[in-house]
């Protein structure tokens, strides 16, 4: 007999992605001005749309993140990875759940 976990396995990323955003997003705010917030969620947002576009299908987050931060490292943008990361995941729930 076997289990299918992929409803477990979402929800707890889905989990995940509601403490970052909760936790470290705020975090980040508080040691960047508003603008350069602005700025590098932009190119987040715009690296994480292109690497969704890229690389399709499940099981691939790892090409995924890796792509994203070659692009913005190459793009001259310098964040601590794992606030990085935070962001990231952030833009990734946002892409993935429009209406909230």
């Amino acid at each position: 007999m076997t289990y299918d976990i992929t409803p477990i396995i979402e929800a707890v990323a889905a989990l995940i992605c509601a403490i970052i955003s909760a936790i470290l997003v705020p975090y980040i705010r508080s040691k960047t001005t508003k603008e350069q917030q602005n700025e590098i969620l932009q190119w987040v947002k715009i690296a994480v749309a292109a690497a969704e576009q890229l690389f399709t299908g499940s099981g691939r987050g790892e090409e995924k993140k890796a792509y994203v931060l070659d692009w913005l490292t190459s793009h001259g943008l310098r964040v601590d990875e794992g606030k990085l990361d935070a962001l990231i995941e952030a833009a990734v729930y946002a892409l993935n759940h429009p209406d909230e």
